[in-house]
């Protein structure tokens, strides 16, 4: 099982971006899929998640600035940015809960560079 994540790069401030990540592999179901972020010096933390049933749920600094969605027939997760700040400039990996033939665990991408200046 394999994620890719894309859709990263340099935007200025206030501006958007649109990151993808798709599942690949023996997949059997994926019941949650969702976005984290790392920014140099701190910790990964949570930014969305998404499960099964279309349930989301966001980091509170968030503010309504970021949308989460899935593509189930694709087994893709995206994230739409809007209104970007500096202080969104991270690494962001796509996360996945996926069942496979043997197991249930959770799957990283390998992340994608978001950087806001101008």
């Amino acid at each position: 099982v394999q994620l890719q994540a894309s859709g990263g790069g340099l935007v200025q401030p206030g501006g958007s971006l649109r990151l993808s990540c798709v599942a690949s592999g023996n997949i059997f179901s994926i019941n949650v899929m969702g976005w984290y972020r790392q920014a140099p010096g701190k910790q990964r933390e949570l930014v969305a998640v998404i499960v099964n049933g279309g349930s989301t749920s966001y980091a509170d600094y968030l503010k309504g600035r970021f949308t989460i969605s899935r593509d189930h027939a694709k087994n893709t997760v995206s994230l739409q940015m809007n209104s970007l700040k500096p202080e969104d400039t991270a690494v962001y990996y796509c996360n996945a809960l996926i069942r496979t033939e043997s197991t249930t665990r959770a799957y990283w991408g390998q992340g994608t560079q978001v950087t806001v200046s101008s």
